[in-house]
């Protein structure tokens, strides 16, 4: 089989959903987006997509509401959930958000995959090692992408690639790491590569 390679370029947004009542059928493969609210989630997937418009991004941490979904080919899609974490928002509303949150993690059989992203000056935040835990306990594969790279210098980023790296090793699960810059383009290519991987079993046929 050659090796498959999809075009994250045509990736549409197909719906947005309160609750995982709300979503498509359960089929295909989902690879969803995680990560705190201020993490650049949104603007990472505009950097995948090369599309400035395609998730909405904002300077008030929190805009993501409802679970996203985006269609980049058949049966194949991303998932933005709602930010974990901080949110200048009423208590009610963000309860109600990490309900939808962790409902959908522990029920959509057909999440294949989580990226997880934080902030590279930053990582590894009790929410995030929680998501972590729970990936690995549900024998998810996990990319966790340290965003905003751009405002590390290059020796400072290496270091905390590494240190990102030795931390995680305890929770002996499939984790990859990698450095991210949707500013700079920097992660890019690995973060398609990783996709594509987790996509692939959908394309066996072809």
């Amino acid at each position: 089989m050659s090796e498959i390679k999809l075009n994250y370029h045509k990736t549409r947004f197909l719906t947005s959903a309160a609750n995982i009542k709300q979503l498509p059928e359960d089929k295909g493969i989902e690879i969803a987006f995680a990560g705190r609210s201020n993490a650049g989630k949104s603007t990472a997937l505009n950097a995948l997509t090369n599309q400035k418009n395609l998730a909405r991004t904002s300077k008030t941490p929190g805009r993501t509401q409802l679970i996203n979904l985006f269609e980049t080919a058949p049966n194949c899609k991303l998932v933005d959930l709602p930010g974990y974490g901080y949110a200048a928002v009423p208590e009610q509303m963000k309860l109600q958000w990490q309900k939808s949150l962790a409902e959908y993690l522990q029920k959509r059989e057909c999440l294949g995959g989580v990226v997880i992203l934080m902030d590279i000056r930053h990582p590894l935040k009790d929410l995030d090692q929680q998501m972590i835990e729970w990936a690995v306990s549900s024998d998810l594969a996990v990319l966790l992408l340290l965003t905003k790279a751009d405002k590390l210098s290059q020796n400072e980023r290496s270091k905390t690639v590494k240190m990102v790296r030795e931390a995680i090793l305890p929770f002996q699960g499939d984790i990859q790491v990698e450095a991210f810059s949707a500013q700079n383009k920097l992660g890019i290519d690995r973060l398609s590569a990783k996709l594509d991987e987790w996509f692939a079993p959908n394309f066996t046929t072809e």
